[in-house]
């Protein structure tokens, strides 16, 4: 039995079988990863000059999908969380390209090495003192559930906590 090497086929597969029946994503997820394979395909017709429907798994390799990713945040400015997304994506299509296809593992295993963008987070800021004594004083002290409040946000102020 001869395995097809069809890039076409492959993905035609994915969406209905591994993301709808296996693993019931979300319509926002299948919209997701509809647009980034896309994108992909798109980027690979412009780079190897071939339509999408004539591709061959062996032309999606790692450096094809690492200038894809490049291209996605030099050229086109989405952010380093999109850039993620989008290889989030690629990577769950290639854990079942795998799978699907053992005779390419090795160049498959390639583009599920691309390590994600590390992004800068956000650090949650601290309340000023005014801020803090608004906080404590809003509980109305008068009743229980008020003491209550009064004395879970002390306790969460003067302990740090989040």
């Amino acid at each position: 039995m001869t395995t097809t090497t069809t890039f076409a086929p492959l993905l035609a597969r994915f969406f209905p079988q591994r993301l709808r029946q296996q693993r019931q994503a979300s319509p926002h997820t299948l919209r997701s990863y509809r647009d980034t394979c896309r994108h992909v395909l798109l980027f690979a017709q412009q780079r190897l000059h071939q339509p999408p429907s004539r591709l061959h798994v062996e032309q999606i390799d790692a450096p094809l999908i690492g200038a894809f990713l490049d291209a996605l945040e030099h050229q086109r400015g989405v952010s380093v969380r999109s850039r993620t997304l989008r290889l989030t994506a690629l990577h769950a299509f290639f854990r079942y390209a795998a799978v699907a296809l053992p005779t390419h593992a090795a160049q498959l295993q390639r583009v599920l090495a691309i390590p994600t963008t590390r992004f800068p987070r956000t650090w949650v800021s601290l309340l000023s003192r005014p801020e803090v004594d608004a906080v404590l004083a809003a509980p109305d002290r008068r009743t229980w559930s008020g003491r209550r409040d009064s004395v879970c946000m002390l306790t969460a102020v003067q302990t740090g906590l989040r």
